[in-house]
């Protein structure tokens, strides 16, 4: 199963009043875990930046001037996608961003029905609680030192991993031995690997002769004497009699 864990910055928080997005990048995961597939750029927003909004990713004006345009980019990011789910959290802010900037070059927009935002899953499995992406790192232990400042790769890399544990944590990982095709063990190896993809040689198992467990005459007359004497008329002794 493929996915794509997205994230953007913008100029600010409004598109419809000229805000713009400055940064996209995508993460791909199969089987929820990440392929090492990614895409990533920075966009000319063709205005200034807000400090507001500089005090948050770190993108300047000037560093932004020489970055390539929306319009030039759009079909990489859209072949990166494609038709994949989108995993983003607080999927509404950079689904309404990225819609209007491909609305803007009259490029069809993206569905919501694609998105999964992990915000509303993390508000309905732990309501009440801080559900930023920052407190859901912490939440889960994830080393949040590789950020000072907020940028798109570095959040979808987060993100890929918060996405991980609210989907049920490493267990997913699992299907991964599976897929690789069965791996081989010697005999004497736990039995409990069978359940992760692992089989036996045939000609590596010994193969012993089955062991007899009758009981012997002297065992079944111990065992009788001690059922009458712990019991009073043990009703299975009735019918075998």
């Amino acid at each position: 199963m493929r996915e794509i864990v997205l994230d953007t910055e913008t100029t600010g928080l409004d598109p419809l009043h000229g805000d713009r997005v400055v940064e996209i990048a995508a993460l791909e995961l199969h089987n929820h875990m990440p392929t090492g597939e990614h895409y990533h750029c920075y966009l000319n927003p063709q205005r200034d930046m807000p400090q507001e909004a500089y005090n948050v990713h770190g993108l300047s004006e000037a560093f932004l001037s020489d970055k390539p345009l929306f319009a030039a980019e759009v079909d990489g990011f859209l072949n990166f996608i494609g038709n994949a789910p989108l995993v983003i959290h607080n999927g509404a802010f950079d689904m309404k961003f990225l819609n209007a900037e491909l609305s803007r070059i009259k490029r069809p927009s993206l569905s919501n029905d694609r998105m999964i935002d992990t915000l509303m899953i993390a508000r309905k499995r732990y309501p009440g609680s801080p559900a930023s992406l920052d407190a859901l790192c912490r939440r889960f232990g994830v080393d949040l030192s590789v950020r000072t400042l907020h940028g798109a790769l570095v959040d979808c890399q987060l993100l890929a991993a918060v996405y991980l544990e609210l989907v049920g944590g490493r267990q997913p990982g699992l299907t991964l031995a599976a897929d690789a095709g069965p791996v081989k063990r010697k005999a004497g190896q736990s039995d409990g690997d069978a359940g992760n993809g692992i089989m036996v040689e045939p000609d590596q198992v010994t193969i012993r002769p089955p062991r007899l467990h009758v009981p012997e005459p002297a065992e079944l007359e111990a065992h009788r004497a001690f059922i009458e004497k712990a019991l009073k008329d043990p009703i299975w002794l009735r019918q075998s009699s």
